[in-house]
């Protein structure tokens, strides 16, 4: 049964257990149980308080998701009238939050009288984070027990209070240390007899900010975090509604802008993340995180590398080859974590302690009794070869040897070493301590219970593990090259870089592909053009801008110079007459005709060129899903949100409509742009990537 009825104080407080495992969503059936159990209670004389509890890990993460838009969200009691029900009770009723009260859940415990916690209990309103606004009173009452200000900052940023904070904010009534469910039975008797009528938030009123700013502000706020979204405004707006309407018209107007966003595209998209997300974390087989973890390499992967581990608690031997690199590398952290302290996001004392885990070294043989070593060298074949080699001989046999490459093959990594099954790839994204994307490349050898470990090292890490498959660029890499190509030819075909960077950032991407290419520097990617160059097949069309830039030494920011020219001290591309015309001098080489080309062409060529690899990619299986493919374009690579990814975005564009573009593209650009035959067989049959 969802909720179980326990009674204390010989009879008169009735605890109601929340059970709906295993976050307690506010499911129908939750919520039928719910308003049954909540009626019993208040009819039954000789109870005379009620507390709400959560069983499990959590007192309730809010509403059940997968029920939006189906009839389920249709069943009465709404979660609305619920609360509706406990603000009108004649009983005190008193929320017992431990875990966490998200969303509905935190909707819930407003609407009773008193809020009381564990410690260590989070709360909070991230329904922002799904494209959506709190739809049962979240931004009316909440307002109303904290303020505009703070509520302002908790709906509009999605982010969860402590308890602690929560406690003084005044959303919480007070926190315990331990026996939650016996301390609020006993906080609720206590209050028995006190009339409830200044308990009632609904009854309050919110008072407006004392700066009129403070709405502006939120917003601004709002659309930084979640560029491109439409849900940030519509959390201000409702908010600004609880200030300026009572309570009745306020709850009105907020479910008509939540049903405005639930019904949206952008929301599915994001909801599709959200659940896309918790896929790829799924783990491939149980594992335990080791509590010392080797980096070789010091510059920038390999520090980065060091700080995640050392900020989620782990010892950390770094390892670098020469005493200049290791200074380098000591310095860059210092200053990272410094800059970290003086933006007020870390203590001095948490600095040192993070710092503090960091042993730097000179020698492999300091990385002996490491359960795990990541690799973060040059991304040369024949380095990795002669560091794998040596950590083999060093390293316990039970240690797991990751490398960080970004595109070389793990196979052949593994091929060098005596424990083939513990060895994998961890492709983190830079900077490494903040992109929360990790593709953990599993190698034909690579054992289930080495996945394991990796995955759990990165949930320790706050990352987000996508399980891949090897070949050259793995998933992410691997798509960004066709990605890339077409903003090259379109360039000589007739686009300039900020009309190629302009349609793709209005699209929403949070880089277009030339300026990103400037930031990453173009040495990089020309050094691979130039080793793979051999065996690049020369009847396909090959762009050679980029080439031609780099010849001319523009390597993008690092030398001022790259598709755009930049002012000293400054990252803001400027347009350069010398770049249109060495692109013009280029197209007239290989005898292409400049035209005039849309914003709608360029979307169309670089977006359906990533579908069509992504549909590759796929059907090989080196993603085991498409929505694993959306969540590394979404978190790696700047893709927007509330698109949803691109294979998403392609079904919601149509996939028949999709493959008509490409079999355009195709007929007249070429062999680059065959269909994938997946693609092509799912629009056959009438399906999507998701059907798979």
């Amino acid at each position: 049964m969802p909720i179980r009825t326990e009674l204390r104080h010989q009879g008169r407080v009735a605890v109601l257990w929340m059970d709906n495992p295993p976050v307690n969503a506010m499911s129908a059936d939750l919520r039928e149980a719910l308003g049954r159990a909540l009626d019993e209670a208040l009819s039954e004389e000789g109870i005379r308080a009620i507390v709400l509890a959560g069983a499990g890990e959590f007192f309730c993460c809010g509403a059940e998701i997968r029920e939006f838009n189906t009839p389920a969200s249709l069943r009465e009691p709404s979660l609305r009238e619920l609360i509706g029900r406990i603000e009108r009770a004649d009983k005190p009723v008193v929320a017992a939050v431990h875990g966490a009260a998200l969303g509905g859940g935190l909707e819930l415990a407003l609407g009773c009288h008193y809020r009381v916690a564990l410690a260590g209990a989070k709360l909070g309103l991230p329904e922002v984070k799904l494209g959506i606004l709190p739809g049962a009173g979240g931004t009316q009452r909440l307002p109303r027990a904290v303020g505009v200000v703070r509520a302002l900052e908790m709906i509009v940023e999605g982010e969860p209070s402590s308890a602690a904070r929560a406690l003084a904010d005044g959303l919480l009534d007070a926190v315990f240390d331990d026996g939650l469910a016996g301390r609020a039975a006993a906080y609720a008797f206590e209050r028995a007899d006190v009339p409830l009528g200044g308990r009632v938030l609904g009854a309050r009123r919110a008072s407006a900010p004392a700066d009129p700013q403070a709405y502006d502000r939120a917003l601004a706020q709002g659309r930084r975090r979640f560029r491109g979204c439409v849900a940030p405004e519509a959390c201000v707006a409702c908010v600004r509604q609880a200030v300026e309407s009572d309570l009745e018209a306020g709850l009105a107007y907020e479910r008509r802008r939540f049903q405005e966003l639930v019904q949206g595209s952008q929301s599915r998209a994001q909801r599709h993340l959200f659940f896309a997300e918790r896929v790829a974390m799924r783990t491939p087989a149980p594992g335990e995180a080791p509590a010392r973890v080797g980096v070789v390499g010091a510059g920038t992967m390999g520090g980065g590398i060091a700080m995640s581990l050392a900020n989620a608690g782990l010892e950390v031997v770094l390892v670098e080859r020469d005493a200049q690199a290791l200074e380098r590398g000591w310095k860059t952290m210092q200053h990272n974590y410094a800059a970290s302290v003086a933006k007020g996001r870390l203590s001095e004392e948490a600095m040192r302690e993070r710092l503090g885990r960091i042993r730097p070294s000179l020698s492999l043989e300091d990385l002996g009794d490491a359960g795990l070593v990541i690799e973060a060298a040059f991304e040369d074949m024949a380095v990795k070869r002669d560091i794998f080699t040596k950590l083999d001989a060093i390293c316990a046999p039970h240690a797991i040897l990751a490398s960080n490459t970004s595109r070389l093959d793990i196979d052949e990594i593994a091929g060098f070493m005596a424990r083939p099954a513990r060895v994998l790839g961890m492709h983190f994204f830079s900077p490494a301590n903040v992109m929360r994307l990790l593709e953990v490349v599993r190698g034909k050898a690579t054992s289930p219970e080495t996945l394991g470990v990796a995955f759990a090292l990165a949930r320790r890490m706050g990352k987000l593990p996508v399980l891949v498959g090897v070949c050259d660029g793995f998933v992410g890499n691997r798509m960004v090259s066709p990605y890339t190509r077409e903003a090259h030819f379109l360039l000589e075909e007739g686009a300039s870089p900020r009309q190629v960077d302009g349609a793709l950032e209005r699209f929403g991407l949070a880089m277009g592909p030339l300026r990103m290419a400037d930031m990453a520097g173009l040495d990089i990617s020309w050094a691979f053009r130039k080793r793979t160059a051999p065996t690049r097949p020369r009847h396909l069309r090959y762009s050679r801008v980029a080439d031609r830039l780099c010849e001319q030494g523009r390597f993008g920011q690092k030398t001022g110079a790259g598709f755009y020219r930049y002012e000293a001290g400054s990252r803001a591309p400027v347009p350069d007459p010398e770049v249109d015309a060495l692109i013009e001098a280029c197209a007239r080489e290989d005898g292409i005709e400049r035209q005039a080309i849309s914003d709608e062409t360029i979307v169309a060529r670089t977006m359906y060129a990533l579908v069509n690899e992504g549909a590759r990619i796929l059907e090989e299986g080196i993603a085991s899903c498409a929505s694993d493919i959306d969540v590394i374009y979404v978190h790696g690579y700047g893709f927007p949100a509330f698109r949803g990814g691109p294979l998403f975005y392609a079904c919601e564009v149509g996939l028949p409509e999709v493959l008509a573009s490409i079999r355009q593209f195709h007929a007249r650009h070429g062999e680059l742009w065959e269909p994938a035959p997946l693609l092509e067989r799912l629009v056959r049959e009438g399906k999507t990537f998701y059907d798979l």
